[in-house]
């Protein structure tokens, strides 16, 4: 048995897991809040390495209990231990740390009025557990945290209900008619990954079925009796993924039910959803990030705006409805695909979509397009050199920079401002709750811009937001 060690929680790192010292070493642990006593294991002794939280001796105030029955060993979420007002404060305060150097008013983050049940994009991975000589059992989850060890969890408190229930039915059928998890070190067994996204709106679903093989025998058994059950399932794709990789999805798709796609309605237009296009996990808060960040950017009609990483198009389509021109660049080409086709359903023709490297598209066209506004919406790891000189020769009067990660935006802000942008505004999102994740939307102007009359209209009071801009209010 692993030595014990009582330590007191000091703080709360970004990841949301709690910071405590022993011996003049600092050690991360999961579970714990600031302020609470308790006992720990270390994992490794080097400092700044996790150790694993054992027992709470003196609960904090803003505990609240785990329904959750592998909390401790899953990867998904790691704050149901925190109540939600708490956990609110605690991403507000984290916005705030990483923003320290960087002078923008900060806006209360959006809440979500429903935090948890919220996640329509929902990956299950399939393994087996051994039980006993001969009693194998099938397993579905999610991975433990920075292993590839699935989880066995049938109802994540994160995850869209409807999807929890299309695992546990895809497991049944598993048992009943043999079919084994696919084992990539191995190469035996067949399905791999259940990958399932509903539509929020309609309900309708969207269900992929990656398999490690070519072959897979009780397909048409899977169809009839998950439509049967689940009649919300509008397609089924069997997507196969042999590779010995982290990536979920493989390079070939079969549609086996429905037209392969589903459709979902965002901000008061439609768009259709591929198994590898982007769209936002959460789409109640997708809603007010993209509102915010279209007001935000004080649109008119005589406006040209180009849409970095612009995915199947969704800001693109939606600031459309509001100003004179669109261009939505997209590296991935199924994406592009989507855009064009929903820029079609909504009847949109002020847009266009091109596919390409955005920045050097910006490079390239900037001069003769003259672009007023850019929005810009990167991956984790942020905007690279090369794209941000490219928004900055381009010189838009205004950027709306929307991040899943404040620490990479900071990096890119810095970059901005040494460029010539001030940061008028900053607004988090809780897109991610019950995770230490935060999405956050700043406005950018040219320095010599100035928009005197703007009446820019988000979750807050006017007459604050006026004061906030005037410094009336502290950051």
């Amino acid at each position: 048995m692993a030595k014990q060690y009582t330590v007191r929680c000091k703080e709360l790192l970004p990841s949301g897991n709690g910071l405590v010292f022993f011996n003049n070493s600092k050690f991360e642990v999961a579970g714990v809040l600031p302020g609470e006593k308790c006992t720990i294991e270390l994992v490794h002794k080097k400092e700044g390495t996790g150790a694993r939280l054992v027992e709470v001796i003196e609960p904090s105030k803003d505990r609240i209990g785990i329904k959750c029955p592998v909390y401790d060993r899953c990867g998904g979420c790691n704050l149901l231990h925190m109540s939600y007002e708490s956990e609110l404060e605690f991403k507000n305060d984290k916005i705030k740390k990483l923003y320290h150097d960087i002078t923008v008013p900060q806006l209360p983050i959006i809440k979500s009025d429903n935090p948890e049940h919220y996640r329509n994009k929902v990956y299950a991975s399939f393994s087996f557990e051994k039980h006993g000589r001969g009693d194998i059992r099938q397993i579905a989850g999610m991975y433990e945290e920075n292993t590839r060890k699935v989880v066995n969890c049938m109802d994540c408190s994160i995850q869209n209900s409807i999807a929890n229930s299309i695992i546990k039915t895809i497991l049944d059928l598993m048992r009943l008619t043999g079919t084994r998890s696919y084992d990539p070190d191995t190469r035996t067994g067949v399905l791999r990954h259940a990958y399932i996204r509903v539509a929020e709106k309609s309900g309708k679903v969207m269900l992929v079925l990656v398999t490690g093989v070519p072959e897979f025998k009780d397909k048409a058994r899977f169809v009839q009796t998950l439509t049967k059950k689940h009649p919300c399932i509008e397609t089924i794709i069997h997507n196969i993924n042999p590779g010995k990789t982290g990536m979920i999805l493989g390079n070939k798709d079969n549609v086996i039910y429905g037209k392969g796609y589903i459709t979902d309605e965002l901000c008061g237009c439609t768009f259709k959803i591929s198994p590898k296009s982007f769209y936002q996990v959460n789409p109640r808060q997708t809603e007010k990030l993209y509102g915010t960040a279209v007001d935000m950017a004080g649109l008119k009609p005589t406006d040209t705006v180009i849409d970095a990483y612009s995915g199947i198009g969704t800001i693109s389509l939606i600031a459309a409805k509001k100003t004179g021109k669109v261009i939505g660049v997209e590296v991935n080409p199924d994406a592009v695909k989507d855009a064009i086709e929903n820029a079609k359903i909504n009847n949109i023709t002020n847009v266009e979509f091109l596919r390409g490297d955005a920045g050097e598209y910006l490079e390239k066209e900037s001069k003769r397009l003259k672009p007023d506004l850019i929005f810009m919406d990167p991956p984790r790891s942020g905007s690279d050199e090369r794209f941000l000189s490219a928004v900055c020769k381009a010189s838009p009067s205004r950027i709306v920079y929307i991040s899943c990660n404040p620490e990479t935006q900071v990096r890119d802000l810095k970059y901005l401002m040494d460029h010539g942008y001030t940061p008028e505004l900053l607004q988090p999102v809780d897109m991610f709750s019950r995770t230490g994740h935060v999405e956050t939307c700043v406005l950018l102007s040219r320095r010599t811009y100035r928009q005197p009359d703007a009446r820019v209209k988000i979750d807050i009071d006017l007459d604050d937001y006026y004061r906030i801009k005037e410094g009336e209010v502290s950051k």
